[in-house]
């Protein structure tokens, strides 16, 4: 892979669930052109839905008046987006775990769970309106073992 610098970028969307198709389009768009694997654009991919996802129902609380940020840097070795909204923000240990007994029926409340799972690094800002995640890249798996 010949060596290239990173690629690093803003994009500020109406806080509407419409937008989405178009931030992954811009973000998955430059994994490709970094040749990240499927696994690493699955990862980022659903990252990315969820925190966008989140910041338009919870932080803006679906106000299409208000707007979320997509800060991103991607290189050949790791994608960091940083979504920022303009809610009141929240406290990430507050929210239940989803697998938990008394928690396992609510239909809700499964993607910060899911950023975690799927991104090497996810760090909230104190007041808990902006992400920072970091998915590093991973090496693809061996045909035999795909």
């Amino acid at each position: 892979m010949s060596s290239q610098g990173p690629t690093v970028g803003s994009i500020e969307v109406p806080s509407s669930l419409s937008a989405l198709h178009d931030v992954c389009k811009v973000i998955l768009d430059q994994l490709a052109r970094y040749r990240f694997g499927e696994e690493d654009v699955f990862a980022v991919h659903l990252a990315l839905e969820e925190a966008f996802s989140n910041a338009v129902e919870h932080g803006n609380r679906g106000d299409p008046t208000k707007t979320v940020r997509i800060d991103y840097t991607i290189d050949e070795n790791q994608v960091v987006l940083r979504l920022t909204d303009q809610g009141n923000g929240f406290d990430p240990r507050k929210v239940p775990d989803p697998r938990l007994e008394e928690n396992i029926t609510e239909v809700r409340g499964r993607g910060l769970l899911l950023i975690r799972a799927y991104m090497d690094e996810v760090q909230f800002t104190p007041k808990g309106n902006s992400v920072r995640m970091v998915r590093l890249r991973h090496p693809d798996p061996e045909p035999d073992q795909a």
